[in-house]
C-alpha cells in the first residue's frame, strides 16, 4: 500500500479460492473511499466477490463494469477481476446511476447525470462507466457536454464482453445491471487530474462520403451499400464479423473542415439492410476512411498517451492511473498486449498504481475540452492529491 500525505491507493486481485489478494488497511474505508472494480468473470461470481468487498469497505463508493480483459499494474488478465481502492484525504465523492430503458435516450441520461453531479458544486472531474452494447455513446457524451460545456473533464469507458458482443453490465454501489450508466463526481480543490488518449492506426484506402446514415447506423458510403463495401476490404475475415471489424475500424471526420479524426468501431452488422452499427455516431455527409493495425505504432500510441499529460501539480505521493484500451487493440496485439500496458506505466511516476480494462469504447476529452467517444484508442485518467 502507498501512503502519502494525502491519499492512499492499493491494487487488489480476486482469487476464486483465496478471495481478494492485497492489503489496504482499515484506514482505506471511509465515505471518501472509492472501490473501482473491473471483471471478466461471470455475473454471479462478480456479485459474490462484490459482497466480500462491501464487507471490507462498508462506507466506500463502489463502481465498475464487465470487461474484455483487465489491466493490473503491467499485467493483462483474462477471466479475472481486479480492484483499485482509493481513500482520498481531501476530495469528496458522489455517484449517480441511470438505467437505459426502452423509454430512455442517451442524451437525456448524460444530461441528467451531469446536472445531478454539478447542481450544488462543480466537480473537479467526472468518471463514467456505461453499458457497452445498447447505448449511443456519442449522444451520451453530447448530454454531458450540454451541461458542462467542456469546463469539467469527463473520462471513462464502455463495458465489454470479450469478443462475444452479447451482454455487458455496470456496477453501481451493490447493483449490477445490463442497461446502466454510472457517473462518479470527484470534488475538491486539492485534486489533481490529467487525461490523455492516442491511437496508432494506419489509414487504408481513400476517404469516402457517408451518403446515408441514421445516428450510429451506417447504410451507404459513396452511394454504395456500406456492408458490401466493407466486406471487400476484409476479404475472408468478413465471415468473422462483427468481431473481425475490430481489426479494421473507421477514421471519421464529421465535417470537411475538421482535421481531428475520431475512430469508430463496429458493434454489429445487418445483412438484410447491408448496414453497420457503430459504438458512436456516423453523421451523414461525414468522411470516413478504413484503418488497419500497425503493431509498433499501437504501442507507441499508448506511450504517447502517457507522455502528453500535464503533471505539473504532481509533487510526489500516490497517483492513480485508470487505463482503458479498446478490445480491438487487444486482438491486434495478441501476446504483445502487455507491451502497451508496460509502455504507459514506464512513462508515469514511480508511485503510480495502474488499473484498467479493455473496452467497447473509450471516453475522453477532445482538444476542444468537450468529451467524446473514442474507439481503438488507449485513454488514460490520472488522479492525485496535493
Amino acid at each position: 500500500m502507498i501512503v502519502g500525505e494525502s491519499m492512499e491507493a492499493s491494487l487488489l486481485e480476486y482469487d476464486a479460492e483465496k478471495g481478494w489478494l492485497g492489503t489496504t488497511g482499515k484506514s482505506a474505508d471511509s465515505v471518501s473511499s472509492l472501490v473501482l472494480v473491473f471483471s471478466s468473470l461471470s455475473r454471479e461470481s462478480t456479485l459474490e466477490a462484490l459482497r466480500s468487498l462491501r464487507d471490507s469497505y462498508p462506507g466506500a463508493v463502489i463502481m465498475g463494469c464487465s470487461t474484455a480483459g483487465e489491466i493490473l499494474d503491467t499485467r493483462f488478465l483474462e477471466q479475472g477481476m481486479v480492484a483499485l481502492v482509493v481513500r482520498f484525504e481531501h476530495a469528496r465523492l458522489a455517484l449517480e446511476c441511470r438505467r437505459n430503458g426502452s423509454d430512455a435516450d442517451a442524451f437525456g441520461i448524460g444530461k441528467s447525470l451531469a446536472e445531478a453531479l454539478s447542481r450544488e458544486e462543480k466537480p473537479r472531474t467526472l468518471f463514467v462507466l456505461s453499458e457497452g452494447l445498447g447505448i449511443n455513446a456519442s449522444d451520451l457524451m453530447r448530454g454531458f457536454n450540454a451541461v458542462l460545456q467542456g469546463e469539467i473533464p469527463v473520462t471513462g469507458g464502455l463495458a465489454g464482453d470479450a469478443t462475444r458482443f452479447q451482454s455487458t453490465w455496470v456496477i453501481g454501489e451493490d447493483q449490477i445491471h445490463e442497461d446502466m450508466v454510472c457517473a462518479l463526481g470527484i470534488y475538491g480543490a486539492r485534486l489533481g487530474v490529467a487525461h490523455g488518449s492516442c491511437g496508432g492506426w494506419d489509414v487504408l484506402g481513400p476517404e469516402r462520403i457517408v451518403t446515408r446514415s441514421d445516428g450510429n447506423v451506417l447504410y451507404e458510403l459513396d452511394d454504395q451499400p456500406a456492408l458490401a463495401l466493407y466486406k471487400k476490404y476484409l476479404g475472408e475475415r468478413a465471415r468473422e464479423l462483427p468481431a473481425s471489424g475490430l481489426l479494421f475500424p473507421l477514421a471519421l471526420r464529421a465535417e470537411q473542415e475538421q482535421t481531428e479524426q475520431k475512430v469508430r468501431t463496429i458493434l454489429g452488422v445487418n445483412e438484410e439492410e447491408q448496414s453497420l452499427t457503430f459504438a458512436g455516431d456516423i453523421p451523414q455527409g461525414g468522411l470516413v476512411q478504413l484503418m488497419h493495425a500497425n503493431f509498433d505504432r499501437l504501442i507507441d500510441g499508448a506511450e504517447d498517451a502517457a507522455g502528453c499529460m500535464d503533471l505539473s501539480s504532481y509533487a510526489g505521493g500516490p497517483l492513480c492511473c485508470i487505463a482503458i484500451s479498446c478490445v480491438g487493440r487487444h486482438l491486434v496485439l495478441g501476446p504483445r498486449v502487455e507491451e502497451e500496458i508496460e509502455a504507459v506505466r514506464e512513462k508515469l511516476p514511480e508511485q503510480t498504481r495502474q488499473i484498467g480494462f479493455y473496452s467497447y469504447g473509450e471516453l475522453s476529452p477532445l482538444a476542444s475540452g468537450l468529451c467524446d467517444l473514442h474507439n481503438q484508442t488507449m485513454t488514460l485518467t490520472l488522479w492525485w492529491e496535493y
